[in-house]
């Protein structure tokens, strides 16, 4: 499962940072069906998505190749962003009914990681670590690393991509984090899992001891 979805932290990161318009949101509306809800950071501005027809087909596998399992079944619920240069927040999930299977924990380090490779199509990364922790009943695995976009080295930023899998589908909640308060921002951010208690998407210590990545 790791390489179906190599492609889509690149195209959702390069959407979010070249919308043009955006519009202020104070809290991020539930995805009921999918099985979770989450509170973006207060200020914090939506950017306009593209249509699902532009978001949905994975720019790598243009035109020659078919696009990967379950690249229709992709949804962004929310990109948003703050400050200049711009923090980014991405939501991506895959619902298993329209996948046509469901993942498990240990599909997880896989789907996660996967997810990660892709940002290397996009960024040049360095210091990567690990981490796996649980939210209530529901397993997450996290990496972070630091970053740049290709080409620009200037930009530096911290990149965090957190997974779990829940009843209905996996999810993955991105950040690229400009500054250290942003990436507080992104880590505290509250959500509920299948109707759980709402939790900080991150534990504090997450990320004490974790390993790197290989």
């Amino acid at each position: 499962m790791r390489r179906r979805c190599l492609w889509l932290i690149p195209a959702f990161f390069s959407a979010a940072l070249t919308a043009q318009s955006a519009a202020t949101a104070p809290a991020a509306d539930p995805v009921a069906a999918l099985g979770f809800s989450y509170r973006l950071p207060s200020d914090w501005t939506l950017v306009a998505s593209k249509p699902q027809s532009q978001t949905a087909t994975p720019p790598a596998v243009l035109p020659l190749q078919p696009a990967p399992k379950g690249a229709a079944c992709i949804r962004v619920p929310e990109t948003a962003r703050h400050g200049d240069p711009a923090s980014v927040i991405v939501v991506v999930a895959l619902p298993f009914d329209c996948f046509g299977q469901a993942m498990t924990a240990d599909d997880l380090p896989g789907f996660g990681s996967g997810a990660a490779d892709g940002l290397k199509q996009a960024f040049d990364l360095s210091a990567p670590v690990e981490s796996s922790y649980s939210l209530g009943n529901h397993p997450f695995w996290a990496e972070r690393a630091k970053g740049n976009p290709k080409g620009h080295n200037e930009l530096q930023y911290t990149l965090e991509i957190v997974c779990g899998v829940l009843k209905k589908s996996a999810v993955c909640w991105m950040a690229m984090a400009a500054d250290q308060a942003s990436l507080r921002a992104f880590e505290q951010m509250s959500v509920s899992l299948d109707s759980d208690a709402a939790t900080p998407l991150v534990p504090d210590a997450a990320f004490d001891k974790a390993p790197s990545a290989p």
